[in-house]
């Protein structure tokens, strides 16, 4: 079974913090994501698991609660003003094709129900709904090193 990275977060920026209860991360992709959500300037407000969603399951036909990871509030670099809702997930659970065994198929398809409810109470509130994995939060990294990469000069070899 796998161990993963889980806890409480630590708020340092309270009057940012909307939750009723410390922030709960599952991940160490969850816990970054927090840190970034309480020290980032543009993000005015944040939650943690602070909505709730009825959705259908489609493995069991029953109804069931989901709370997405998290509900941001942010100043974008034009001054614009944005609510979103994010699920942070391994892209493993996230798509079909990059599902690897039976259990993360069936993972992806309940993540599918969740997202899809999770949309339309997003398009009711008139707020967008993310889900981030690890393409989203490497891509950056891999934008600054190819970047950094083409700076570089190579000097020619001199001969000796």
């Amino acid at each position: 079974m796998k161990r993963f990275h889980k806890g409480k977060y630590e708020v340092i920026n309270r009057d940012k913090y909307v939750g009723s209860k410390m922030p709960t991360f599952r991940s160490s992709w969850e816990n970054t994501f927090c840190r970034m959500c309480d020290e980032h300037p543009n993000i005015t407000r944040w939650g943690s698991e602070c909505v709730k969603i009825p959705y259908m399951s489609p493995v069991d036909g029953r109804w069931h609660t989901y709370y997405p990871d998290f509900l941001i509030q942010y100043i974008d670099n034009d001054g614009k003003e944005h609510v979103e809702l994010i699920e942070i997930k391994p892209s493993g659970q996230s798509t079909f094709e990059n599902a690897r065994s039976s259990s993360e198929k069936r993972q992806v398809v309940i993540n599918s129900a969740k997202w899809e409810a999770a949309t339309e109470w997003c398009n009711r509130k008139g707020i967008f709904f993310r889900v981030v994995n690890e393409e989203h939060i490497f891509m950056a990294k891999k934008k600054k090193k190819s970047a950094r990469n083409a700076k570089k000069r190579i000097a020619p070899r001199r001969r000796k």
